[in-house]
This record gives structure tokens, C-alpha cells and sequence, in this order.
């Protein structure tokens, strides 16, 4: 399978190339030329599987750089040796007729990106092994929260790589920021960015693209790569669980093959959402995808009217994982709803770029409404909804998967589509110790620590072992810097 840039669609690459360069010279986002088919056949051949075999299957279609043998070894490396909690890896919970909570965050950083970043490392330093023999491979991360932890907990001391993730300061929740300024490894490097992850994401986007910077690298034999989910060795992973799900809910006889179920996700970068839409263009049974925002809510206003525009205040939320104003990952949606006309898309980055809004036209407006709805949920709603289905059905959700809950809701009250849903749920509620007790009516004095005892006294839940953990460890990554500075850390880190 060959892959092309969003951008520029003269250029033809390998799976391997795509993982190891993470995104073209252009600026452009890898997108496969042709998608596989995932017929009924398949899917029942899938149904009896392990979620093991089912990422093997799936997996082979677009990585065939890699022998089966090879992304067995990867896939094994990934989910095997009880890194996941759960042994299904992303366990489904019932909650009603119609919902079905799919919980991607059973993983060692208690958050849905571990279900590709434990598999990214494997896959990137083979891809780098077939493409760029002997090259160190130096790992760029701008986080909202979870991704941050999650890649560097993966490329912990993986052999011929380095990593540097950049948060924004005070965009993340206490435990998120403390997860990452205690990793341990001798190959991570982590610093705050004075601002937004918006801010935080461009700057890395900068970096990538500084040829200048780029050749020096090529002088020491170093390349840069991304573990953000514009890397497609970050998104393929992830339609691996939405394959798996639907799998499931026939196993368990909770639907029949062929049925169609809806799909509601918490997004802000929109990959975990577009994910599930590759899905569906395999042929997996999806009837609508419900895209639920916080009151960052541009994903949402824009599948309404057509109108992309960040020029807006930038919402710090309970949710900060979902506080974002540029969503990369729609670059890609936006390729296929214009038939793969590269230059239509570029148009409309370099009007993001420059003027900070652009407008899609009616035909393609049209095409995202026939499968998107978008809804978004404010900081009252959220606690809400937090307490709403802790009470109804003693379930425990995070800020996140309330959002989602919140908007399928509203969806469903909006039209009347009672189609089952799997709900995505993205993370442990006690990542978000604070706004959790805070949303049940729980004192949130005390440190991050307490909190979480609290939280575990007030719902009868356990605090996961990896948060445990994290008392006193020390701090090893307190530095903080300016956006215009980034590109300095970088250099100072890999003594260029």
C-alpha cells in the first residue's frame, strides 16, 4: 500500500516511510492511496478473535512493509506481558438499552493513548530500520495531557531514539503534569510551554518543517519523527478498536452482523473520530458519528455550518485534553470529503494559516453532515453528567467521556435516532482528581493525592497502581519556555 500527503498528492511513500518521517516536507498529513475492504465475511472470521489477532489482521492491510511476523512481534510487544489492565485490552461496559461505554484507558498511563503508543514504538523503530538504516530518530510531542505521558512512557529507552514532549504549563491536569515531570528514562526530555496547546502544537509544527534544522540533524545522522496522532503509525492503531468493538457487541449477541451502531466521541484533535470513520469507509457498520466538543467547541460549529474558525477565546476546561482551536487531524477528513484534490486543501491550511477561519463549500458541507452531527457540553453539564450517570448507574466517567455522554444525549432527544452507541471512554476518571470531586460535590482541598482518596472513599472505585505510584517520585523535567524558544530547548537537548 502506498501512501500520499493531504498536500501534495504526487508523493507516494511506503508504510515505513510514512511512520518514520510522521508527516511530509510539505506540511501535509499521510493518508493511504486505497483503503481495504472489511466485508461481512471478515468481520465474522474477526468476531472469534482476540483483540491481539484482530490489530494482526487489520494491521497487515496498511503496513505491508512489515512481514505478518513482524507485526505480530510489534502487536505482542504492544498489548502482551499485562501492560493492560484488562485482559480484553478495550473492554466494553453496558450501561442501557441503547449505550455502550468502550474503555480504551485500562493501558499503563490510564488513557486512551496508550492503545497506539504502546504499538508506535515498535512500529517506528522498524519503519526507521527499512527506510533510514543507523539513524537516530528524534521524537517531537505537543500534548493536551495524555499523549505526553503515553509517548514517552513508549519510548522510554528504546534503542536510536530521543524524545522531547513540550504541555502547555498550565493547560493539563496535576496529575498529567506530574506523570510527565517524573518519567523516568534516559532518552526523555519534557518541558512546559508558556501557553496554549494550540501554541504548544504550532511550535513543534515549526520545528518539523525548519529545513535549516533539519540538515543539521542529517549531519549527525538524527531524523525527526512524530508520536502526535498525525503520524499514521498513531492513527491505523486506533481503528483496530473500532473494529474490535463492533466485533464484540456480536460476539455478545448485543447486535447482529451487519447491524449499524452509532459512534460518539470526546475529540479535539479529531483523530480518534476520524479513526472510526476510516473504519467505516472499510466497511465497518456505522451509521452516524456524533463529534462532542467542550466549550472549545470549533469541531462542533463547523460540522453545523461549514465554517472552520479559531479566531475565539481559548477555554481553559475540565476537559483540558479537548481544549484545542486547531484540530490536525481534520486536514485528513477534509482530503477525502474533497475527493483527494491536494490543492483544495491546501487552500484552506494556508487560510487557517493566515487568516484563521476558512469555509468549506456547500457540496462539502453537505457530504460532512450526512455522517457527522457535532454538539458540544459546558463545564455545568459536564459535572452534571458526571454525577447523573455515577447516580443512575454507578458508573464513574472522567470530564472527557461526560462530554460525549452529555452530547449523545442531546442527540438523541435532537432526532430520535435510538441507535446503539459505543461511546468512546478516553480516560481514568482519577487522572482528573479535582474536577471529579468537585463535579459529586467532594471537597477538593488537600493535594492531588488526597484527592484521589477521596475520590475512591466517595464512589467505592479504586485508585489505578500507576497513579498510586507517583507519590513522591521525584521531579526530573521542570523547565518552562516560550513558544518562540521551543526550537532552542530542542538544540540544547540534542547539543546541536
Amino acid at each position: 500500500m502506498k501512501y500520499t500527503s493531504t498536500r501534495n498528492k504526487q508523493i507516494k511513500v511506503g508504510a515505513a516511510q510514512a511512520i518514520a518521517q510522521g508527516i511530509s516536507k510539505e506540511g501535509g498529513l499521510f493518508v493511504p492511496e486505497v483503503l481495504p475492504a472489511l466485508g461481512n465475511e471478515r468481520l465474522e472470521d474477526l468476531i472469534h478473535k482476540t483483540y491481539q489477532e484482530r490489530a494482526c489482521d487489520i494491521l497487515e492491510d496498511f503496513l505491508d512493509d512489515f512481514t505478518p511476523a513482524e507485526l505480530r512481534e510489534c502487536v505482542q510487544g504492544a498489548y502482551g506481558g499485562q501492560k493492560f489492565a484488562d485482559p480484553r485490552i478495550a473492554p466494553m461496559s453496558r450501561l442501557d438499552r441503547d449505550i455502550y461505554m468502550l474503555e480504551l484507558w485500562h493501558g499503563p498511563t490510564c488513557a486512551f493513548k496508550d492503545m497506539a503508543l504502546q504499538l508506535l514504538p515498535h512500529l517506528l523503530t522498524r519503519s526507521v530500520e527499512k527506510v533510514s538504516k543507523g539513524k537516530e530518530v528524534v521524537i517531537l510531542v505537543a500534548t493536551s495531557g495524555d499523549t505526553g505521558k503515553a509517548a514517552l512512557e513508549g519510548f522510554r529507552d528504546v534503542p536510536g531514539t530521543e524524545i522531547l514532549v513540550f504541555y502547555p504549563q498550565n493547560g493539563v491536569s496535576k496529575i498529567q503534569k506530574l506523570q510527565m515531570q517524573t518519567q523516568e528514562g534516559q532518552n526523555v526530555g519534557v518541558c512546559g510551554v508558556c501557553g496554549n496547546f494550540d501554541d504548544t502544537q504550532t511550535g513543534v509544527k515549526t520545528i518539523f518543517t525548519d529545513h535549516a534544522l533539519r540538515e543539521r540533524l542529517a549531519g549527525k545522522n538524527m531524523m525527526f519523527s512524530s508520536a502526535n496522532s498525525i503520524n499514521w503509525g498513531r492513527l491505523v492503531p486506533q481503528i483496530v478498536y473500532y473494529v474490535s468493538a463492533y466485533c464484540d457487541l456480536v460476539k455478545n449477541e448485543q447486535i447482529a452482523l451487519g447491524d449499524t451502531v452509532n459512534v460518539a466521541v470526546p475529540t479535539g484533535n479529531f483523530g480518534n473520530i476520524l479513526a472510526a470513520y476510516y473504519a467505516k469507509r472499510m466497511g465497518l457498520p456505522i451509521h452516524r458519528f456524533i463529534c462532542a466538543s467542550n466549550v472549545n467547541k470549533v469541531l462542533a460549529d463547523f460540522i453545523e455550518t461549514g465554517v472552520y474558525d479559531r479566531r475565539r477565546e481559548f477555554v481553559a476546561t475540565s476537559s483540558p485534553s479537548m481544549d484545542i482551536l486547531i484540530s490536525s487531524n481534520l486536514e485528513r477528513l477534509l482530503f477525502e470529503l474533497h475527493d483527494g484534490d491536494d490543492k483544495a486543501v491546501s487552500k484552506l491550511m494556508r487560510q487557517l494559516s493566515e487568516q484563521g477561519a476558512y469555509t468549506v463549500s456547500e457540496r462539502v458541507r453537505a457530504k460532512l453532515q450526512s455522517e457527522f452531527s457535532g454538539g458540544y457540553c459546558d463545564e455545568a453539564e459536564t459535572a452534571a453528567t458526571i454525577r447523573k450517570f455515577q447516580h443512575d448507574y454507578d458508573y464513574l466517567c472522567d470530564t472527557h467521556t461526560a462530554v460525549a455522554l452529555k452530547v449523545h444525549g442531546d442527540y438523541e432527544k435532537k432526532t430520535g435516532d435510538d441507535t446503539k452507541t459505543i461511546v468512546v471512554s478516553t480516560a481514568n476518571p482519577f487522572k482528573f482528581t479535582g474536577s471529579m470531586l468537585d463535579a459529586l460535590g467532594g471537597s477538593e482541598g488537600g493535594g492531588e493525592f488526597a484527592q484521589a482518596e477521596k475520590l475512591a472513599e466517595m464512589t467505592g472505585t479504586e485508585i489505578p497502581p500507576q497513579i498510586k505510584a507517583l507519590r513522591g517520585k521525584p521531579v526530573r523535567f521542570d523547565q518552562v519556555c516560550k513558544k518562540a524558544a521551543m526550537t532552542g530547548v530542542v538544540e540544547r537537548l540534542l547539543k546541536l
